[in-house]
């Protein structure tokens, strides 16, 4: 597939603070920061590496923690060479940078429906690896395929059968960064399509600390998922009402805060450590499973080491 991207310069950055990449605004530095200037660099970087040197990609920090002891390896950044977005018919092609919200708007111009990306923050590589869903559409409802680059630098295509799609879940292989991603996106009305659209953010904006220093949703819903990686919600629990019968709505430590305004999302309410963050997450777990028997699932990733 071709691409008009801009190049920039290499960029390496060694003991890089991670906090200034995530939501949360926590996480101690990576080793070294990589920030690809196109998919060459990013292949030739990749092969380059010691097979034994650890490997994380990094997106817009969305749905992640990073320990205040920050990441031992490579933290691999995409930006603008890889957030292009291409209409084809009924394909929409977007580049694992691009922004979930920007893909919906520029689909949802050209006449095709992807709304249910509208509300979903991060961009579209963490959208595939994680099988991001809203309102019921799952990531894997629209999915045709996928580019990645092995840790060994190949570049390959990757279908629904090899990721393997789970509830908030794929079978991506460890090191391996998603640079592309192609979905089949129905026809609909572009008006409509928009009004959907504002629709979405008017409610979750009256419903969600979107305001606020978050990374989304805290826990899993407990309600499981099915076979097909769709969440079931034929029992409807929900982790925000297991969490307000547990007593901790806007419970607080340090700077951490389990919202008021919706008990799922943790915040950073001031100077917040991640350790701060993730040992209320691990309290409000304890307080949920002692009150309900029900054990809470992290939905946000949490990856590094804790501060010596």
């Amino acid at each position: 597939m071709s691409s008009n991207i801009e190049m920039s310069h290499v960029s390496h950055t060694a003991r890089k603070p991670l906090s200034e990449l995530t939501w949360l605004r926590v996480g101690g530095p990576a080793d070294d920061l990589f920030q690809p200037s196109d998919l060459s660099d990013l292949r030739q970087t990749l092969a380059g590496l010691d097979p034994a040197e650890p490997v994380f990609p990094l997106g817009m920090g969305s749905n992640l923690i990073v320990r205040d002891g920050g990441i031992r390896g490579t933290v691999i950044r995409l930006g603008r060479p890889f957030n292009r977005i291409e209409i084809d018919g009924e394909f929409v092609i977007a580049g694992a940078a691009a922004l979930d919200a920007h893909v919906a708007r520029r689909a949802a111009q050209a006449g095709r429906d992807l709304t249910f990306l509208r509300t979903i923050p991060g961009a579209i590589g963490g959208a595939v690896r994680m099988n991001a869903g809203c309102y019921g559409h799952y990531v894997a409802d629209y999915f045709v395929s996928a580019q990645a680059v092995t840790r060994q630098g190949a570049l390959v295509t990757l279908t629904a059968a090899d990721l393997n799609f789970g509830y908030r879940h794929t079978e991506l292989p460890e090191g391996w960064i998603l640079t592309e991603a192609t979905f089949r996106a129905p026809a609909g009305d572009p008006e409509a399509l928009e009004a959907k659209m504002a629709d979405q953010l008017a409610k979750r904006d009256a419903t969600q600390p979107t305001r606020d220093r978050t990374a989304g949703s805290t826990f899993r819903n407990p309600s499981g998922a099915s076979s097909t990686g769709r969440a079931d919600d034929s029992h409807d629990l929900k982790a925000w009402t297991l969490i307000d019968r547990a007593g901790m709505r806007g419970a607080t430590r340090g700077g951490a805060q389990m919202s008021e305004k919706h008990s799922n999302f943790l915040t950073n309410i001031g100077e917040a450590t991640a350790e701060d963050l993730e040992l209320l997450g691990e309290e409000v777990r304890k307080r949920v499973f002692e009150t309900t028997g029900i054990t809470l699932e992290w939905e946000i990733m949490r990856i590094g080491e804790k501060q010596r």
